[in-house]
């Protein structure tokens, strides 16, 4: 044999496969099977191997909704125990007006009622301003109307201030309520002090012999 001569092959006992020296495992193990009728083994493929060894997946908290119930060891907060809400500047000062005229409408309640409960005093200085030459005589029923009178007073204070609290407690405005309180207090005042006075004969003869 000449050095030029290429020296022969040594034989390998592994046939070539089928799919070249870069076939998948796959394709090899069907090679040897073809050739020899035997089964290598074969190791996991790295695609395997890396589903094998892939860390789990993170799990993504879901959302919590609105009305979910509140963690173990928290306390649960409603809307009922929220402090609150600060009225606007423009509530309080209409609050602290309507308390003022609640106020004088006391006052004007508590000091007129003395004077209803006499009412033959006050007729007689009523008559005096409209220019009736008379003396009032009907005591009995200026009496009766003069106590229904300090009442209906008393009566309409409170239910002003009991109707604008509620609306203030709304938050609305209410400052108009002590003036509809008195203007009606007034009228019904007005009508229980008429019944005694142009009820009286006295002054019902000096009005006709004045005509």
């Amino acid at each position: 044999m000449s050095a030029t001569e290429p020296a022969e092959r040594s034989e390998s006992p592994r046939p070539a496969p089928l799919y070249g020296e870069y076939a998948t495992p796959e394709q090899q193990r069907e090679s040897i099977i073809r050739g020899r009728g035997t089964l290598p083994d074969v190791d996991a493929t790295p695609l395997e191997a890396s589903a094998t060894s892939a860390p789990p997946a993170a799990v993504t908290s879901a959302p919590v909704p609105p009305d979910a119930p509140p963690p173990v060891g928290m306390p649960a907060v409603s809307s009922d125990d929220a402090p609150p809400a600060r009225p606007a500047p423009s509530l309080r000062g209409d609050r602290i007006v309507t308390i003022a005229l609640l106020v004088y409408g006391l006052y004007t309640v508590v000091t007129t009622i003395p004077q209803l409960l006499d009412v033959a005093g006050f007729a007689e200085t009523w008559m005096q301003m409209a220019g009736v030459d008379a003396e009032f005589t009907n005591y009995e029923s200026g009496t009766l109307w003069g106590r229904i009178a300090a009442i209906v007073f008393a009566v309409g204070w409170l239910l002003t201030a009991l109707w604008a609290w509620h609306w203030s407690t709304k938050g609305r405005r209410a400052v108009w309520i002590p003036f509809v309180g008195a203007v009606v207090s007034f009228i019904l005042v007005s009508a229980c002090l008429t019944v005694p006075i142009l009820g009286d004969p006295a002054l019902v003869a000096a009005v006709v012999g004045a005509q």
